[in-house]
């Protein structure tokens, strides 16, 4: 079936995360590919389409737009095509986005379905898309509802917003990571003991629950530390309701300001919580410190 290989198979989502469940699809477009001589094509767009059609209801993001190119990537797929989505987009019917985007403008003759996907404007049944397909010239087929297809990405969030990031990291696959920019703190960390880099996130990425992380950093040289975490309002040091994210690095030392660097969540070590004192807090840091550094030595 060689002469199919100009021709292309494709899904179709929002992938947010490239979690377990949209690896299992992937896997399924991959080999479906395979046997059909045809290239393996991933259809997904620059925004979520809620930014579009429900503004005051956007998640935030697992991943970036740049970070799910990447891990879209690792998965042996032929091709990616990120469609910008725009007003005009969403009101396409399903028939229309099947002949206009997918059938025309980007070579499809087969798609795959995940088994509670929906995509055009008004939705349909997957009757209805296997018919809408036959008019187009499309092949549309239903992906098998394995085990690892129960994952999703709301699912991932809670779990995030609830500071479980062990859990997150088995739906992922991998560890939940902030990536952003080291910026000016207000050295409080360097006067307690354990100097901090204060990271300020990629916008729209979501920051998991207020608390003590082990983490693993990996700094702009690709050199991987590891360290603990704190996310909160620094109540004992009387923050305000500023929410900061700062990393002590472990056996580091050096200036990271202005740099890049990403945090890969290990473990939670615990609550964030108010000190009686300064030493009382410090005490808990080399807990905390001793804590991780357990945690990440069984991570390895």
């Amino acid at each position: 079936m060689s002469n199919n290989q100009s021709y292309k198979i494709a899904t179709i989502g929002f992938f947010d995360g490239v979690h377990r469940g949209h690896k299992c699809l992937i896997r399924q477009l991959t080999d479906e590919a395979q046997r059909r001589g045809m290239k393996s094509l991933l259809v997904t767009f620059d925004c979520h389409p809620r930014t579009v059609v429900s503004p005051d209801h956007v998640p935030v993001l697992l991943t970036t737009l740049e970070e799910k190119q990447e891990l879209l990537r690792q998965t042996g797929v032929d091709e990616i095509a990120v469609l910008p989505f725009t007003r005009e987009l969403s009101r396409l019917s399903a028939s229309e986005f099947m002949q206009q985007v997918l059938y025309k403008e980007l070579g499809v003759r087969a798609l795959v379905l995940g088994y509670d996907h929906a995509f055009g404007h008004g939705g349909g049944s997957l009757n209805d898309y296997i018919r809408w397909g036959k008019e187009t010239g499309i092949d549309v087929v239903r992906a098998h509802e394995l085990e690892d297809m129960m994952v999703s990405s709301s699912k991932c969030r809670r779990l995030l917003e609830q500071g479980d990031v062990e859990g997150a990291r088995d739906m992922l696959g991998r560890y939940y990571s902030l990536r952003g920019l080291v910026v000016r703190g207000f050295h409080v960390g360097h006067e307690l003991g354990f100097p901090t880099a204060n990271l300020q996130p990629d916008a729209d990425k979501l920051v998991p629950a207020h608390g003590a992380y082990a983490v693993w950093a990996t700094l702009c040289d690709g050199v991987r530390c590891g360290g603990m975490l704190n996310i909160g309002n620094r109540p004992t040091i009387g923050n305000g309701e500023a929410v900061s994210v700062e990393v002590n690095i472990f056996d580091y030392e050096g200036d990271l300001y202005g740099q890049r660097i990403i945090v890969e969540f290990v473990s939670r070590l615990r609550d964030e919580r108010h000190f009686a004192s300064r030493d009382e807090l410090m005490n808990q840091l080399a807990q905390d410190e001793v804590a991780a550094r357990k945690m990440l030595v069984s991570n390895l």
